[in-house]
């Protein structure tokens, strides 16, 4: 299976280069979307070997995603491994990505961090628990850890429908336009790194963000 990890990155030049570095060693292709960095996130990315694709002016996660995702079918890869550039999410956990994806028809493979949260900060276990009850329900699957950035995304799935949020949403589109689409999501256990890092998600305005979303999503679905 040939894949090209993906990572949405804004700022994050003080870490991204040991991730993209780590991720080489393993032979796999990296592309990172600069999302409109002002500290020099490219020119890490690069030197550390990874192809940049750069938004001129922030964008949202989801438009650099979409970026990725659009770049990694260009060059014919097989799935996409995407992954947040901040150092949370370790290189060392990518075969058992690929390992499962060769061995499953599955089509979707999203990293569970909810197995060890000592050192998850609180607010983000329970925020993460209410995302992912609805999210369960909604999807009809099992997802215990659906707010995770570390996920593998086979091609077929990416060209099965079409997506349209631009910032954290489009994690949470994914997964139901796959539901929908009768794609089965599967559960990877993995280690997270928690450091001193500051998260680019607000509990109570993301929170409020992703129950408007779903209502939106659950109203304008064909019935």
């Amino acid at each position: 299976m040939r894949v090209c990890v993906i990572i949405p990155a804004h700022n994050e030049a003080q870490a991204i280069g040991g991730l993209i570095r780590s991720i080489r060693l393993q032979g796999i292709d990296v592309a990172v979307v600069d999302d409109g960095s002002l500290d020099g996130t490219s020119e890490a990315a690069q030197s550390a070997g990874a192809a940049v694709i750069r938004n001129i002016s922030n964008k949202g996660k989801g438009a650099s995603l979409a970026r990725g995702f659009a770049y990694a079918m260009e060059h014919g890869f097989d799935a996409v491994i995407t992954m947040d550039g901040d150092g949370q999410h370790l290189a060392e956990d990518i075969p058992y990505f690929i390992g499962r994806a060769e061995n499953s028809e599955a089509g979707i493979f999203i990293g569970n961090r909810m197995q060890e949260t000592a050192h998850m900060p609180r607010v983000r276990i329970l925020t993460n628990m209410f995302m992912s009850w609805l999210i369960s329900i909604a999807t009809m699957q099992d997802i215990p850890d659906s707010q995770c950035g570390f996920r593998l995304i086979k091609k077929a799935t990416l060209q099965s429908f079409r997506l349209t949020s631009f910032k954290f949403e489009m994690e949470t589109e994914l997964l139901l336009k796959a539901a929908r689409h009768g794609i089965r999501i599967e559960s990877i256990p993995i280690k997270t790194v928690y450091s001193d890092e500051r998260s680019h998600i607000n509990p109570l305005v993301d929170t409020l963000r992703f129950i408007a979303f779903m209502i939106r999503q659950i109203w304008t679905t064909p019935h």
